[in-house]
């Protein structure tokens, strides 16, 4: 399913029904400039730093043809997409755009100082997902990949098995199996690796430091950094999907309208009016 939520470091971005996207919070470098996109099919939000008050971000969109735009932070290339065609999934990390292409193989473009873009040799992946400096896939066998930075084990995901879709933070990795468990490793300095009691989980979304999950039955589970309160989305109800930025969550409900929780310092939070279901 594209991802019609994203969530930076510093600010929200949703595609809507009609194609065209909208964001809120920190738009400084660029990255809420998406007034102008028309014909998206998802939406992808970079930067889950775990400052979350400072740096800059970019965004990315994914059209129906399979072409991809970006704006915002460009320092390290990130925006580089505008060659890219046959994409069928879009991802954002720190500084790092990922592409997966509809033979199942995979694009990169940006920082590449902690291996984060070595990502062409994969291939049969249907899902991917950039972290600060890692990035990570599901294969359609239902193993994972990863390339880049691995020093608290974020990237120690070769023996997972059974997954149907993966979400990168800053230095966690969160897994989703196709029985509706959950699987994490990395940094767990927060809790935002304690998952291994939920079930029934149908999407993941992984922060900064703190991990997101939206069960079956339309209500969202949250562990980890909770200094923002992003964590505080229990009494939700009705959500059809979820976002995870670096100190807020977002969710979508079953009527269009979007909800949040956590950081609102740039104003990422202020969400209240959107309606995605709108043509």
């Amino acid at each position: 399913m594209p991802a019609v939520l994203a969530a930076g470091r510093r600010h929200s971005v949703a595609c809507r029904a009609d194609g065209t996207a909208i964001a809120a919070g920190d738009g400084r470098a660029g990255e809420c400039d998406v007034v102008d996109w028309s014909g998206l099919i998802a939406v992808a939000a970079g930067n889950v730093h775990s400052a979350p008050n400072t740096g800059r971000s970019h965004t990315v969109g994914l059209r129906v043809d399979g072409t991809v735009v970006a704006t915002g932070w460009d320092s390290d290339g990130q925006g580089n997409v505008s060659r890219w065609s046959e994409i069928v999934a879009v991802a954002a990390g720190w500084r790092t755009t990922l592409g997966l292409l509809a033979d199942g193989t995979t694009v990169s473009t940006g920082r590449t100082a902690e291996g984060q873009c070595e990502v062409r040799a994969w291939t049969g992946v249907v899902s991917i997902a950039g972290g600060d400096w890692h990035s990570v896939a599901v294969r359609s066998d239902g193993t994972a990949l990863a390339a880049g930075n691995n020093q608290r084990g974020q990237c120690s995901i070769g023996g997972w098995r059974n997954l149907v879709g993966i979400s990168a933070g800053y230095l966690h990795t969160a897994g989703l199996r196709g029985d509706g468990t959950v699987a994490a490793t990395g940094d767990n300095s927060w809790g935002q690796c304690d998952v291994d009691q939920w079930s029934c989980v149908t999407e993941i979304a992984a922060g900064s430091v703190h991990t997101v999950a939206l069960g079956e039955d339309g209500r969202v589970h949250a562990v980890g950094d909770n200094r923002f309160r992003q964590c505080e989305v229990q009494a939700w109800t009705g959500v059809t999907a979820i976002a995870a930025g670096s100190a807020h969550t977002l969710g979508l409900l079953a009527d269009g309208t979007v909800v949040s929780a956590g950081s609102n310092d740039n104003q990422q939070c202020d969400v209240g009016t959107w309606q995605l279901h709108r043509r």
